[in-house]
């Protein structure tokens, strides 16, 4: 990568890397590690980030909603933390101009195709939080996610996950999706719901909630990152 690239990422994001090899990581995706044995992708990044995307949003949540109940917060984590939040972000950095990535995904759209953005984001977290640190990587999340945090907060963006995957599915067929509880757990007053939805016979993703309505919002979303990562 050319220092020109490396330096305007740093300054968008404010960081003075100690180890750039964990930038390079960060941008690398595997299609490119495929094509050059021994190169480092960005996958186990892409792992830790995610954990530490999630923290930051779910104390900054606790600390700012500290009489909503755990399904509350839940709610609004999963809003907040899905991959067209992470992609708009990815989009407000040009981070599909900065990765590296292999021919044969490159020219098929690779750039811009929402999950390898989403997943880029997550790992560029990743990296910044072993380079620097909870502190800074805390700093940085804050920057990108808070104005959507505020958005969800005030009701403004609230992602109904059942209609897009019907959206979706009607693209295909007129047979609908159809959802089921898979489970119940815990007493009358604080039960757990996990939801399946179903398509064609084939279950498509699971969810858990603190309602049956909150675990097949769930269920929906986890099918609609799969289909998007498969695309």
């Amino acid at each position: 990568m050319a220092p020109k690239q490396i330096n305007g990422l740093q300054q968008e994001l404010g960081v003075n890397w100690n180890n750039p090899a964990l930038f390079t990581e960060a941008l690398t995706h595997s299609s490119y590690a495929f094509e050059h044995p021994g190169v480092k992708h960005n996958q186990r990044l892409e792992f830790l980030g995610d954990a530490v995307l999630e923290i930051v949003i779910s104390e900054y949540l606790f600390r700012r909603l500290p009489e909503a109940k755990e399904g509350e917060l839940t709610k609004f984590r999963a809003t907040v933390v899905c991959e067209a939040s992470l992609v708009e972000v990815a989009r407000s950095l040009c981070l599909g101009d900065y990765l590296i990535m292999g021919r044969g995904e490159e020219a098929s759209g690779g750039r811009n195709r929402p999950s390898v953005l989403a997943d880029a984001v997550e790992a560029l977290l990743g990296a910044v939080y072993l380079d620097q640190g909870l502190e800074v990587a805390r700093r940085i999340i804050l920057k990108y996610f808070e104005p959507l945090l505020e958005d969800v907060l005030a009701g403004r963006c609230y992602n109904d996950y059942k209609t897009r995957l019907q959206e979706v599915i009607q693209r295909q067929t007129v047979i609908p999706v159809k959802y089921v509880i898979l489970e119940e757990k815990g007493p009358d007053h604080n039960k757990t719901f996990t939801a399946g939805v179903i398509h064609r016979g084939k279950l498509l993703g699971k969810g858990t909630g603190s309602s049956k309505k909150e675990a097949e919002q769930l269920a929906a979303r986890e099918a609609l990152k799969r289909m998007e990562s498969s695309v």
